[in-house]
């Protein structure tokens, strides 16, 4: 089973590439899962929630690993949290870290800043120099990690375009 992780700052198109890949190639994608724990909370998260979320990531990713055809599309992986948790927190749990540290991908498409901002009341940085500062974050972090990675970016034609090559040369 391969696996394409779909990463890069808030409000640059995963959850639409994400969906769209798998549509494209008939099969299963994860939701980020931190979307759907945050809506069931009726208090601002803490920094204890983060190993909660990185926990139903991984447990999401797993089952649906078992429904997806010969390839499986992350909208996020755990990376995202320990990028955030670092940010808010100044430090990541060391669960969290080892997760990351055990889990493979085999391809990391990364987002770019150039689609407008969408206010979503989950979003916390929409001001551009934050945008550009997370987008150079998640650059350093998949060109660190080993794994081949490639850059999205474009219309929305363009980003299937280029994520359907990557995704073609991968398999």
């Amino acid at each position: 089973m391969l696996k394409v992780v779909v990463i890069g700052p808030e409000s640059t198109g995963k959850s639409t590439l994400s969906q769209q890949l798998a549509a494209h190639y008939q099969t299963m994608w994860v939701p980020e899962y931190a979307r759907q724990y945050l809506e069931g909370l009726s208090r601002p998260y803490e920094q204890s929630d983060l190993l909660s979320i990185a926990k139903g990531q991984l447990v999401q990713e797993d089952q649906l690993a078992q429904q997806a055809n010969r390839l499986l599309i992350c909208d996020t992986d755990l990376h995202v949290i320990k990028v955030w948790s670092e940010h808010k927190y100044g430090n990541c749990d060391p669960e969290i870290l080892q997760a990351i540290r055990d889990r493979k991908y085999d391809l990391y498409l990364l987002t770019y800043i150039d689609i407008p901002w969408e206010e979503d009341p989950q979003r916390e940085h929409p001001d551009p120099t934050m945008r550009e500062y997370f987008y150079n974050v998640y650059r350093d972090l998949v060109m660190a990690s080993g794994v081949p990675w490639v850059e999205i970016k474009g219309s929305l034609d363009e980003r299937m375009t280029s994520a359907i090559a990557a995704v073609d040369k991968l398999l």
